[in-house]
């Protein structure tokens, strides 16, 4: 059988999603736990890889288990065996051709900045102090530059494994808010794409605060896009404002 699942996790506490030796992983918790039931090692495919400390609020994955289960009995086993900071909100049979990375259309990713003198410690694990005044219409005019296919070299890892590095962004909105739990101004930067390499948000994210503070001109961002140089991208942004939003399957 092949499960889909809907997860959600807070990433504070795992070094990211990919199983590594003698660390804890999102991959590596849930094939743990799914090993046991499975009484045999299972691999979990994820829809992609989030860094360590980024947060997920649909990250989608799937296993294929030679045990038949219900969807919601599996989703109760896995959620009772597995730390509080990772939950599975919903298991679905799906084909077996049905793959979490390969037969995703596209993400949304979003990123929280509270832009205040002072972090609440309620969002302290969930979103990014910008205490400097950002010029919001500027970054949201800035954000149009971002928009279709290019080539991303320029803001991802230079360890990158992907060697096509050709991606095609679909939408990006900054919107700010007043937030009443931290008495400050939210600022969320939503990006949707067709995929996003190694830091590339978070990279993005950091070209435009630094846009926001007047430190840098529209003009670098499109250098940066055209000529591909890492130099001229902004400093990433921390990992903890990053959220995967969501997996769309068209």
């Amino acid at each position: 059988m092949n499960y889909k699942m809907l997860i959600q996790y807070d990433g504070t506490d795992f070094h990211g999603w990919q199983v590594q030796n003698n660390q804890r992983t999102i991959q590596g918790e849930l094939e743990r736990v799914l090993s046991l039931l499975e009484d045999a090692e299972v691999h979990v495919a994820g829809s992609g890889r989030t860094d360590a400390g980024v947060h997920a609020e649909g990250q989608v994955a799937n296993v294929k288990m030679n045990r038949a289960f219900k969807p919601e009995r599996l989703r109760a086993a896995i959620n009772g065996n597995s730390w509080r900071d990772v939950r599975v909100l919903e298991v679905t049979e799906v084909d077996d051709d049905f793959h979490a990375r390969f037969s995703a259309k596209g993400k949304t990713y979003l990123y929280r900045v509270i832009n205040a003198p002072v972090m609440s410690p309620f969002w302290a694990r969930y979103a990014h102090l910008e205490q400097r005044p950002l010029d919001l219409e500027r970054m949201k005019q800035a954000a149009n530059l971002f928009l279709g296919e290019h080539d991303w070299t320029a803001f991802s890892s230079a360890g990158s494994d992907s060697e096509n590095k050709v991606r095609t962004i679909s939408g990006f909105s900054i919107e700010s808010r007043w937030d009443e739990r931290s008495r400050a101004s939210m600022l969320e930067f939503r990006i949707t794409g067709n995929g996003f390499l190694r830091y590339m948000v978070r990279s993005v994210i950091g070209t435009m605060l630094e846009l926001g503070r007047g430190e840098r001109e529209e003009d670098s961002i499109r250098t940066a896009i055209v000529t591909l140089d890492r130099e001229l991208a902004g400093i990433t942004a921390p990992a903890n404002g990053l959220t995967l939003l969501s997996v769309d399957y068209g």
